[in-house]
């Protein structure tokens, strides 16, 4: 059976624990990516509808001046 000396037994406790906190760091950025990830999907989502909104919007107003332009042309012809 091996015996490790103090000196090794605090070296290997201090590299346990810089391992522990690398998993700790590690998994806060994860959880920080995550958070970023959502936000910007959520940003997407509002845009998206933003947009279809908008192209209704823009559809109606087209429909709008062109029955209006075809009536006045059947008028005018009159």
């Amino acid at each position: 059976m091996k015996r490790f000396s103090k000196a090794e037994s605090g070296k290997r406790k201090a590299e346990s624990r810089e391992r522990g906190m690398v998993t700790v760091i590690f998994i806060a950025l994860l959880a920080i990516m995550m958070i970023l990830v959502t936000a910007e999907s959520r940003a997407l989502y509002h845009l998206h509808r933003e947009v279809k909104f908008l192209e209704r919007q823009q559809i109606k107003r087209l429909d709008h001046a062109a029955t209006n332009a075809a009536t006045a042309t059947i008028t005018a012809t009159k």
